[in-house]
């Protein structure tokens, strides 16, 4: 199978050399040539089972399925929870899937243990090395630092707005002690660092000299995998039942990891909502098919703190008929003017794609979290909350709905107890994190500055 440019100025390529580069040459994503028809989940399977299957029909004969499955069993060793993502009832026909039982307490841990173990087997086997980079807006930097510290074939170089994360989610990412793992805080927000990652990646030369490969959910792979743990609610709520997504979101991957799902035939029908916080980008994006680049604000849930969400680009290729051409024009035009407005090749079929999004106030989150812990009992993070509220709030219909919660209350202690008063502790295994001694660099948000910081930091 070949991986081609949302683009359509890059060579196709093949399943790893897609995961490996991140982003292609010409800055768009990759996205499979065609989308592979896959068997839904069986209710026997286990989550290794369902993810050696999807990631293979992504791979086909690339790696071997005996690799893959290798691949996937590691990944996953160190979950807590054997299920891997697994499922509470909330209420009448109403669901949480738990996506924090990895070692960072956040789903981007599902994705980022696999790409980690993926990156240094083929690494390996070709005798080479990578400068692996990711901007993170507080998940994805702990996921990326657990899942690659000690890596023999990866450097890794996080970007983070400082004191624009939680204290846990910043612990999470420079503790590891691994020589490997580098932490760069930057004076600015979360597109701004997204935005240097992305210049790097425009700069070829660079990217050879550096070899350089981004983790952020630009990538094929992360998407590929969490696209597993739709196709496994799917076979535990009923291989014939329509489920419903409400997704907490701000880059859009693991809303359009749901999609891929769908299209690959793994989901009986597919609705999912972005539910975003008051960065509505999305919500603005599918009412009134506006594309704008505002400056992010602060919100109880500051991993969703993003007005420029990658992954909306996928979607756009798919829903205007995969027209390269078109879509490269509207990115040029965004990057000159932060202001675009659909065509309707675009913006017409948005709305039959199955998705579509809905913003939550900061008021009504920290509400939010007082009221799910007075009906069950739980704490629950505020990005969570933003996907339970928009779940409490929709129109009802005969679909059970699924609300996708993204992190441990425990990452958040402070949001917590402001809004319920509750501490929030982290769980065991991870309870000697607050006394680890912390490793990261300020710097000026310049990508000069970041440039020279990775060149002079790899290991050769």
């Amino acid at each position: 199978m070949k991986f081609i440019s949302t683009r359509g100025q890059a060579e196709p390529v093949g399943f790893v050399d897609a995961c490996l580069a991140g982003l292609a040459p010409d800055g768009g994503l990759y996205v499979p040539e065609a989308w592979p028809q896959i068997e839904p989940a069986g209710p026997d399977e286990t989550y290794v089972d369902v993810a050696a299957r999807i990631i293979s029909a992504f791979a086909e004969d690339e790696l071997p399925a005996e690799t893959v499955k290798a691949i996937c069993e590691r990944a996953y060793a160190s979950f807590a929870h054997q299920s891997v993502a697994p499922l509470v009832q909330t209420g009448p026909n109403a669901f949480m899937m738990e996506l924090h039982h990895g070692p960072t307490l956040a789903f981007k841990d599902v994705a980022m243990q696999l790409i980690a173990q993926l990156f240094d087997h083929v690494l390996g086997e070709r005798g080479e090395r990578m400068s692996v980079t990711c901007a993170t807006s507080g998940d994805t930097g702990g996921a990326a630092a657990a899942a690659f510290a000690g890596a023999a074939h990866v450097d890794l170089f996080i970007l983070h707005p400082f004191e624009r994360i939680s204290p846990v989610q910043r612990l999470f990412m420079t503790t590891t002690g691994a020589a490997n793992v580098h932490n760069l805080a930057l004076d600015d927000d979360f597109d701004t660092c997204q935005s240097i990652v992305k210049g790097l990646f425009a700069d070829r030369a660079f990217v050879a000299e550096a070899s350089l490969s981004g983790v952020n959910s630009i990538n094929w792979a992360r998407i590929a995998a969490q696209s597993v743990y739709y196709a496994t609610a799917q076979a535990a709520l009923g291989s014939g039942r329509p489920l419903r997504f409400v997704v907490p979101s701000g880059n859009m991957g693991d809303a359009l990891a749901g999609y891929v799902a769908a299209r690959c035939g793994l989901l009986a029908g597919f609705e999912g909502v972005c539910a975003v916080n008051e960065n509505d980008t999305l919500e603005v994006l599918f009412s009134e098919g506006r594309m704008k680049r505002d400056q992010a604000v602060s919100t109880p849930s500051p991993a969703m703190d993003i007005s420029v969400p990658s992954n909306f680009e996928r979607l756009a290729f798919e829903v205007s008929g995969r027209d390269a051409e078109l879509v490269r024009g509207i990115y040029d035009q965004f990057a000159q003017s932060g202001d675009v407005t659909l065509p309707q090749r675009i913006s017409g079929p948005l709305n039959c794609s199955g998705l579509s999004s809905r913003s939550v106030s900061n008021e009504e989150t920290l509400a939010e979290m007082t009221k799910v812990l007075e009906e069950t009992g739980w704490s629950i993070c505020p990005h969570s909350a933003v996907g339970t509220f928009v779940a409490r709030n929709i129109p009802q219909s005969d679909a059970l709905t699924v609300v996708l919660s993204t992190a441990h209350a425990a990452k958040f202690p402070e949001t917590v107890k402001e809004a319920t008063g509750r501490d929030a502790p982290l769980p065991d295994r991870v309870a000697g994190l607050l006394d680890r001694k912390e490793v990261f660099e300020r710097v000026d948000a310049d990508i000069g500055t970041v440039r020279k910081f990775i060149l002079k930091n790899q290991r050769s």
